[in-house]
C-alpha cells in the first residue's frame, strides 16, 4: 500500500512524501520491532513520545510512520478527532494530553477496517471471543485447532483492546484463512467497537462472570456488553456463527439478540457440542468425549485444570463448523499447547514441588478454577495457595475475596498465603470458615510471601500462585522455579501494556 492510499483510507495528509513510498510490511508501534518497509505508528506516552523517534524508524528501514503531528519523515499525518471524541469509549494512553494519541488510534482502527473487508472479499474469517475468563486461552486453542485448516493469524498474550486489536488485524495478509481474535471492554460499546474494526463471522462468548464488575455494576450489565459480539455477527443466511456457553445461563441467553446460527456447548445435555465422562488426572489435566452432530471422539487435554473442558468445547465447535472432521478435532485438542504465559503454567521442579503458575490475571471465577486445579494435583501433596488482589470488582471486593478464602478451606488445601490489604478478606474469611490459626496468613508483599515459601515449602508440595497483574505475584513463581531475572516470565501482553504506554519505545 503506498502512502497516498493510505492517506485516502484514513483520511489523512501526506508529510515529506508525494505518496509513492511503499508499505511492504506490518505495523510496529515500537521501533525496535518494524520489519523493513513496515509502517511506524506514532503515539504519545507517559514518559517518551513516539513522534520523537520517527527519524530512527525510517533509519530501520520504515516506509512512513502514521502520525498526528509534523516529523522528521515520509508521514501520513491523520486529523483531529472531533470535540469531546478523544478517547470516547478509547482505551487512555497516558501522556496523551491533546488527544493525538486517540486520532492515530481512530486510524490505525479505520487501517484495520479497511484490510479486513478487502480480505473477507477473499475468504477470510474472523472469530472473535469474549468472556469474563478464559478468552486468552481459548483463543489459543482455537488458533492450534484452525492452523492446519489454512493460515492462522491470532495475537500474542492478550492483545485484546483499541491498540492490540487492530495490530493483530494488520497481521493478516492475503493468504491468511482465520483470523482469531480476543475482544476485552472496561464498558458498554467496547465489544461494539473492536468488532466494527474487524468484523466477525464467528462469535464466541465463554461466560459472564464478576470480572469488572466494579465497571459495570452487575454482571448482567457485563452480559449486555458481552452480548455485543453475538449483535455483530451476521445473518445465519451469510454464515454467521455464535458459539454461546449453554452451561451459563445468561451466555444462553444471548441466543435471542442475534440472527447467527447458534452452537450451544457445554457439558448441559442440551448443548449441540458437549463434554461426557470428564475425569481428571493428577496434574488436573482433562480427559473426556466429545459429543456432537458431527460424530464423537476421545479428548486428552494436557492443559491443567477442568476449566479447560469449557475452552476446548468452544474451540472444537468453531473448528466443526468451519469444516474440520470430529476426529480431527479430538487429536488437535488433544495435541494442544499452552501458549501464553503465566495462565496455569504448572512446572514439577526437579525435587517434586509443583508450582501452578497462574498469576497473569484474576477474577472470583478464574480463581475458584484455579483453587480447584491446585485441590485435584494436591491428592497425596501438601497444598499452598498464595493469592493476591482481585481488583476491579468494587462494592463486590469485600465479599468476593472473602468467599475464596472459604472457599480455600472448603477444599481442603493446607496452606493459604494472602498478599496486601487490599486481599486481606481472603484471609478473614479462610479463618472464619475455618477457625484456621497458622494455617492462613496474611503478608505484606510478593517478597515476604517468598520468604515464607523459602523456609518452609517442601519437596512434592504443590504451590498456586494467582493475583490481578497489579499484584505482580509472578515474582513469586519465579523464585520458587529458580528464574534468573524476575522479568523472564513476562509474556508479550505485558510488554505491549507498557509500550502503549510509553509511545511504543523503551
Amino acid at each position: 500500500m503506498s502512502l497516498a492510499r493510505l492517506a485516502e483510507i484514513v483520511g489523512g495528509t501526506l508529510h515529506n512524501s508525494d505518496g509513492t513510498e511503499t508499505i511492504t510490511a506490518g505495523v510496529e508501534f515500537d521501533s525496535r520491532e518494524l520489519a523493513p518497509g513496515g509502517l511506524f505508528v506514532a503515539l504519545p506516552g507517559e514518559r517518551v513520545d513516539g513522534h520523537d523517534f520517527a527519524a530512527g524508524a525510517m533509519a530501520s528501514g520504515a516506509a512512513g510512520v502514521l502520525a498526528a503531528r509534523p516529523v522528521d519523515a515520509p508521514a501520513v499525518l491523520v486529523p483531529p478527532l472531533p470535540p469531546g471524541a478523544a478517547n470516547a469509549g478509547s482505551v487512555a494512553l497516558a501522556g496523551d494530553t491533546d488527544g493525538s494519541g486517540a486520532a492515530v488510534l481512530a486510524a490505525l482502527a479505520t487501517l484495520a477496517r479497511y484490510v479486513v473487508a478487502e480480505l473477507a472479499e477473499s475468504g477470510l474469517h474472523v472469530v472473535g471471543v469474549t468472556g469474563s475468563s478464559g478468552k486468552t486461552s481459548t483463543k489459543d486453542i482455537i488458533a492450534q485447532l484452525l492452523e492446519p485448516m489454512g493460515p492462522t493469524v491470532a495475537p500474542p498474550g492478550s492483545f485484546n483492546n483499541e491498540l492490540g486489536h487492530p495490530w493483530t488485524a494488520l497481521l493478516a495478509d492475503a493468504e491468511t484463512r482465520h483470523l482469531v481474535l480476543e475482544l476485552s471492554a472496561r464498558g458498554p460499546g467496547h465489544i461494539a467497537e473492536l468488532a466494527r474494526i474487524a468484523p466477525p463471522s464467528v462469535g464466541v462468548v465463554l461466560n459472564v462472570g464478576s470480572a469488572h464488575v466494579g465497571e459495570f455494576g452487575s454482571k448482567e450489565g457485563i452480559a449486555a456488553t458481552k452480548g455485543e459480539l453475538v449483535e455483530a455477527l451476521p445473518h445465519a443466511d451469510k454464515g454467521g456463527i455464535a458459539v454461546l456457553n449453554a452451561d451459563d445461563p445468561l451466555v444462553a441467553a444471548m441466543a435471542e439478540r442475534t440472527t447467527a446460527k447458534v452452537v450451544p456447548v457445554g457439558e448441559s445435555p442440551g448443548a449441540d457440542v458437549r463434554a461426557v465422562d470428564v475425569r481428571l488426572d493428577e496434574l488436573a489435566r482433562a480427559s473426556f468425549r466429545l459429543v456432537s452432530a458431527h460424530g464423537e471422539t476421545e479428548v486428552a487435554l494436557g492443559l491443567h485444570g477442568e476449566h479447560h473442558v469449557g475452552n476446548a468445547l468452544a474451540a472444537a465447535a468453531v473448528a466443526l463448523e468451519l469444516g474440520a472432521s470430529i476426529e480431527d478435532v479430538g487429536a488437535r485438542l488433544s495435541a494442544v499447547e499452552r501458549r501464553s504465559e503465566r495462565r496455569m503454567h504448572v512446572t514439577t521442579r526437579d525435587d517434586g514441588l509443583v508450582v501452578l503458575n497462574d498469576s497473569y490475571n484474576a477474577n472470583p471465577e478464574s480463581m475458584r478454577a484455579a483453587l480447584k486445579a491446585l485441590a485435584s494435583v494436591s491428592r497425596d501433596r501438601r497444598s499452598w495457595a498464595v493469592l493476591g488482589e482481585m481488583a476491579e470488582l468494587g462494592d463486590e471486593a469485600v465479599a468476593a475475596h472473602d468467599e475464596i478464602g472459604r472457599l480455600a478451606v472448603r477444599l481442603n488445601i493446607n496452606r493459604l498465603i494472602v498478599v496486601g490489604e487490599r486481599a486481606a478478606a481472603m484471609h478473614h474469611g479462610a479463618c472464619h470458615e475455618g477457625s484456621w490459626g497458622d494455617e492462613s496468613m496474611l503478608v505484606a508483599d510478593a517478597d515476604e510471601a517468598i520468604a515464607v515459601l523459602t523456609a518452609e515449602v517442601g519437596p512434592d508440595d504443590a504451590v498456586l500462585v494467582k493475583a490481578s497483574k497489579v499484584a505482580e505475584l509472578w515474582r513469586v513463581a519465579d523464585a520458587l522455579l529458580g528464574a534468573e531475572q524476575a522479568a523472564a516470565g513476562q509474556d508479550i501482553a505485558d510488554t505491549v501494556n507498557s509500550q502503549k504506554q510509553d509511545g511504543g519505545i523503551a
